[in-house]
């Protein structure tokens, strides 16, 4: 294993940040903060090196107790079964910098306004495509772009009104961005409930530090969608669509609903009238004019994609056609989810904003490229092969990790459907101290940051920190069995 002369632990690599901890060579985000030595880096140490293992578990047990009670849980599908689960929640907070997260934040919004014009373009003018930025077979091919979509403006060009871009550090410490979530990212409830969690549970830690609050995302997420209601409503009514208590993250739904102050519907609350959309409510039919949805598109309306969709609202598509209802995100964003359109996006920054991407991507191989697949052939035991439209971490091989019959079994899917495909170096993620079993550990994170734009963008301070529960894996998803962390962005 590379070790990395900035990586602390008891060893004679750096200082000793908490007794015992060990973080093994990789990137440690703790030591970084002893590196700098601000006066809320050396408190926070501090505070840290205090902690009591036995006490932490203590406190942790009580922590996930009540995060069961408070019902903020996820759910699992397996062999048709579904299982509620609480998010595994660490204790140990993750930490950044006011100076690093000025950096992530620009280059966050910097992706969200490539990937907004992106967006209009193909479902407009479609320059992108005619100066050969990007395949277009690789964009009007995909199977979420949405032909329905084509000529249909949308109020202030915004598509992306919530995005979770998944970054990961690398071994040297450098952001960069593993995928896009425009579609309908999850996760933001976590952050805030892991904040109110810390608060009740660790007041001795978190008082005093100058952390920048989480607390805003409810009314900033309430005032995008009031931004970009239809032109002309004096009092937009808003609402938030869910498929419903079976989906995976309903809690979220309900969650998001309150803090924005708005009602939680279904498909069945729903009606169209003369192409505007009402909700069903005690006193008779209420116009809704902008609606937050957590459905797909495939399921969203009976009438313009699946028919078989019992969720969706029979003629929505119609009145957000004609401008009389606005959804977000908009339909056809998933066309952006994609990780072979990934691979493009520094051109597209520089294609649409003439900057050069502040984030950098990870370096990617495009198995539906002749060169891409034969270099992925040729090296399936060094790199990452994911396809390109999962998520959730499935579907994912780890070539230093996978065994010689996982290694074939690949290289077959890889020749037998290379457009479905992309390739990565396995990326020497970044560890924070992570408490397991009584012991303070490092484990692997990633972070989701959450942008919101209505007539201009904001970005959550901190966003959603993943951290891979198991020893030494990389996959951080919860339904892979990773958990969450409180990720405090420092004032200064």
């Amino acid at each position: 294993m590379k070790q990395q002369q900035h990586s602390g632990s008891v060893t004679s690599e750096g200082p000793d940040i908490l007794p015992g901890y060990d973080p093994q060579g990789f990137y440690c985000e703790i030591t970084s903060l002893a590196k700098d030595g601000s006066v809320a880096d050396t408190a926070l140490l501090e505070r840290l090196r205090t902690l009591d293992g036995a006490e932490l578990s203590a406190r942790a047990e009580d922590a996930s107790r009540e995060l069961y009670n408070l019902g903020i849980t996820f759910t699992v599908y397996s062999n048709s079964s579904m299982i509620d689960r609480i998010l595994p929640f660490d204790v140990l907070p993750r930490v950044i910098h006011a100076k690093e997260w000025e950096h992530v934040e620009a280059g966050v919004e910097q992706r969200v306004e490539t990937l907004n014009q992106f967006i209009r373009d193909i479902y407009h003018d479609k320059k992108c495509l005619k100066d050969g930025i990007i395949p277009a077979d690789l964009v009007l091919g995909n199977k979420n772009f949405r032909k329905q979509m084509e000529g249909i403006d949308v109020p202030g060009g915004v598509y992306v009104h919530v995005c979770g871009t998944d970054l990961v550090r690398d071994g040297e410490g450098t952001f960069r961005v593993l995928e896009d979530n425009a579609r309908t990212p999850s996760g933001v409830s976590y952050v805030v409930e892991n904040r109110h969690m810390m608060q009740r549970a660790f007041p001795d830690l978190v008082d005093d530090i100058g952390i920048r609050s989480v607390e805003d995302y409810g009314p900033r997420l309430l005032q995008a969608m009031l931004d970009v209601a239809p032109p002309g409503v004096m009092d937009p009514q808003v609402a938030l669509l869910s498929p419903g208590t079976y989906n995976s993250a309903y809690f979220e739904h309900i969650f998001l609903a309150r803090e924005m102050g708005v009602p939680l519907v279904e498909g069945r609350d729903l009606v169209v009238d003369d192409d505007k959309v009402y909700m069903r409510t005690t006193e008779g039919l209420e116009q809704v004019h902008s609606i937050y949805r957590r459905i797909d598109d495939d399921f969203l309306d009976p009438r313009a994609f699946r028919e078989d969709s019992l969720l969706g609202v029979p003629g929505i598509f119609e009145a957000y056609r004609k401008g009389n209802i606005t959804l977000a995100n908009a339909i056809g964003t998933g066309v952006a989810d994609d990780k072979a359109v990934y691979a493009y996006m520094p051109r597209l920054i520089e294609y649409y904003l003439g900057e050069e991407a502040l984030l950098p991507n990870v370096e990617t191989h495009i198995c539906r490229e002749p060169d891409g697949l034969k270099y992925t052939l040729d090296n399936l035991e060094n790199l990452v092969v994911k396809p390109v439209g999962e998520s959730g971490g499935y579907g994912i091989l780890i070539g230093p990790r996978a065994t010689k019959e996982e290694i074939e079994e690949i290289r077959a899917k890889l020749i037998d459907d290379p457009a479905n495909f992309i390739s990565q170096p396995m990326i020497e993620l970044s560890v924070c101290p992570t408490l397991i079993d009584g012991m303070v550990e490092p484990r692997h994170v990633d972070l989701r940051p959450f942008c919101v734009t209505g007539k201009s963008s904001w970005v959550l301070p901190g966003g959603l920190t993943r951290v891979a529960l198991k020893k030494g894996s990389l996959v951080v998803n919860s339904s892979q069995g990773g958990g969450s962390k409180d990720t405090w962005v420092l004032t200064d």
